[in-house]
């Protein structure tokens, strides 16, 4: 089979939908060795471009993110952008889109679509205007092309058929997967080398993600606050992801605290990895997740792992992580205080996190999409 995969999610983001990008694109290739792989970068190549070489564009565009959805004219001027992009004409057997939206121009036999939640369209106000626009415009009309619907969660999948009446026969569920050659317990020198790097303090909790609605920062930040002083003094709060969007409020915030929360930016993933191993607790309040790879990381750094108990989280996690309602920062609130006074406690959930995460493979995600490619053709 010639088998195409849209792999522009890599040029843009080092986290997220471009991460998933790359994982995929990478694991199908290693595993599968009866197809052709072509992979499309605005134009069509039979490379894998590696996903860090492009991090420190996104560092940098990410400064600018703000002001350019600002402008008017950037949302045509990417319309247009795409109605030109493909300039060879390529017919491939599948067409794999691992990020919701069908390019309409690519020719294939067959055509399959990651869709990762519908945030989107139920919530929209977490978002920024232009995403929300392209999607409404876009999303709905191509899915009606998807031979395929690959769904991350059956939390996702549920609302695919109860909300949105999709068809179950079109619908797979596939997990994703953790990098476990990155994401594990390291020597003592290394992490706190990086520690030094960062300048974070000996004890912290730690929050990694974009600075965006979703997230719940607030109330993360207000069930800080509700800590009892001697935590806080010797507890600081870490964040560590991009800027995000719709944070005004959050960054403020968090400048006014400085001496207390500590925002690091965007952080590589071998650097993240040795700061999930010296965090004493890692927590993730988000509203809503298709699925959450941060929670899986940090399980298998060896991090005690609090989490929303909404949306795919409690599929995801199990038993492994400590649950609060992400509603309400007085439940998130006491969920810190209890992993940060009980060792044996914090031992529990070090143990089942990391027993956890072995479920969690690239090489199983990308089975699975094989899987589905081979049962259409």
């Amino acid at each position: 089979m010639r088998i195409l995969i849209n792999t522009l999610a890599i040029l843009s983001s080092g986290t997220g939908i471009g991460k998933c990008t790359y994982y995929i694109a990478k694991k199908l290739k290693e595993i599968d060795n009866k197809n052709s792989y072509y992979y499309y970068y605005g134009y069509y190549s039979q490379k894998i471009l590696d996903i860090r070489k492009f991090l420190f564009l996104q560092s940098t565009l990410d400064k600018f993110r703000k002001l350019i959805r600002k402008m008017p004219f950037v949302f045509w001027f990417k319309k247009l952008a795409y109605y030109f992009m493909i300039t060879e004409k390529f017919e491939f057997d599948i067409y794999f889109e691992p990020n919701f939206v069908l390019l309409e121009k690519i020719k294939a036999k067959k055509r399959i679509v990651f869709v990762y939640d519908f945030s989107f369209d139920l919530y929209p106000e977490w978002h920024p205007d232009d995403r929300v626009l392209y999607l409404r415009e876009n999303f709905w009309r191509s899915i009606k092309r998807a031979d395929r619907v690959i769904l991350p969660s059956n939390f996702i999948y549920e609302e695919a058929v109860n909300k949105f009446n999709f068809e179950k026969s079109i619908l797979r569920i596939v997990y994703l997967g953790v990098d476990q050659d990155i994401f594990k317990k390291y020597p003592t020198d290394l992490v706190e080398k990086v520690c030094k790097k960062y300048r974070l303090p000996k004890n912290f909790i730690l929050f990694v993600g974009s600075i965006e609605p979703r997230k719940n920062l607030r109330n993360l930040l207000l069930a800080y606050e509700l800590l009892p002083p001697y935590i806080k003094n010797e507890f600081s709060l870490v964040l560590v992801g991009f800027s995000g969007w719709k944070n005004e409020n959050i960054m403020k915030i968090i400048k006014k605290n400085q001496n207390r929360i500590i925002y690091t930016g965007y952080v590589p993933e071998n650097e993240l990895a040795l700061i999930y191993n010296k965090a004493s607790v890692f927590v993730f309040p988000s509203f809503y997740e298709g699925f959450g790879l941060p929670p899986l990381e940090a399980m298998a750094c060896g991090c005690p792992v609090i989490v929303s108990n909404t949306g795919s989280l409690p599929e995801i996690c199990g038993n492994a992580a400590l649950y609060c309602n992400p509603y309400d920062p007085q439940d998130i609130a006491k969920a810190i205080y209890e992993l940060i006074k009980s060792e044996d406690f914090r031992n529990y959930f070090i143990e089942k996190g990391l027993e956890r995460v072995k479920f969690f493979l690239w090489d199983k995600t990308a089975e699975g999409i094989l899987k589905i490619m081979e049962e259409i053709l």
